[in-house]
């Protein structure tokens, strides 16, 4: 179900309704100048609107995904998020500049719910993000934050090194997960990449669907 921040806003749809939120990637404001920061400032600054996403986020049969400018909104937001404390902000990319390719990312042992069963893979995925670098607040929070994905170079080792990290954010962290599984977000695309045919390679023994559809159908598995 498609909904827009304005049906929220205006009423015509309600969080409640819903058990799965996906906040999704594609230029939100620009894709410049803090663009997640915008869209977390569009909620955060309407009491009914935030209340609404405090009480999405709390509730234990919900689950949610941000996918780059989604991340950055939810990364903004997670002060409203259970277990989300220690998650950082996204910010400029050190190149200064957009980047988009594909990248090679490791998927961690985490409590994300939308990666069960991933740990240890090593997949192709799109990267398409100008404010990707992740900056944590305080000092140790990178160590207590549940990372779930990170860049790796063709050799599997983590890397903060240009053009196989591409926005240099350390120890190569570009996805995190909250203490409990419900929330997950990354700067990387899996949704471009769900399918064989929209890698630039792969094994001839995948079949139709890439790694990255293993998301989508442990989405649908924790609902039930």
């Amino acid at each position: 179900v498609d909904v827009h921040m304005t049906d929220l806003i205006e009423g015509r749809h309600r969080l409640e309704d819903f058990k799965g939120l996906a906040a999704c990637g594609g230029f939100s404001y620009g894709d410049v100048l803090g663009a997640g920061r915008g869209w977390a400032t569009s909620i955060l600054e309407r009491p009914g609107l935030r209340e609404q996403f405090a009480r999405f986020f709390e509730r234990p049969d919900s689950f949610s995904l941000g996918v780059c400018n989604g991340c950055q909104m939810l990364a903004q937001l997670k002060g409203l998020v259970p277990g989300a404390e220690h998650w950082p902000r996204f910010l400029r990319n050190r190149s200064e500049q957009y980047e988009a390719r594909l990248a090679m990312v490791e998927v961690l042992d985490s409590p994300s719910i939308l990666l069960a069963g991933m740990a240890g893979s090593r997949i192709p995925v799109v990267v398409a993000h100008g404010e990707g670098q992740a900056r944590f607040d305080q000092p140790g929070h990178q160590d207590q934050a549940a990372v779930a994905l990170r860049f790796v170079d063709n050799s599997g080792a983590v890397t903060e090194a240009y053009p196989a990290n591409p926005n240099g954010s350390p120890a190569g962290i570009t996805g995190l997960s909250s203490r409990d599984g419900r929330a997950t977000l990354m700067m990387p695309h899996p949704e471009r990449v769900f399918r064989t045919l929209q890698m630039s390679w792969h094994p001839a023994g995948w079949g139709e669907d890439s790694p990255w559809m293993r998301m989508f159908r442990n989405a649908r598995a924790w609902v039930g």
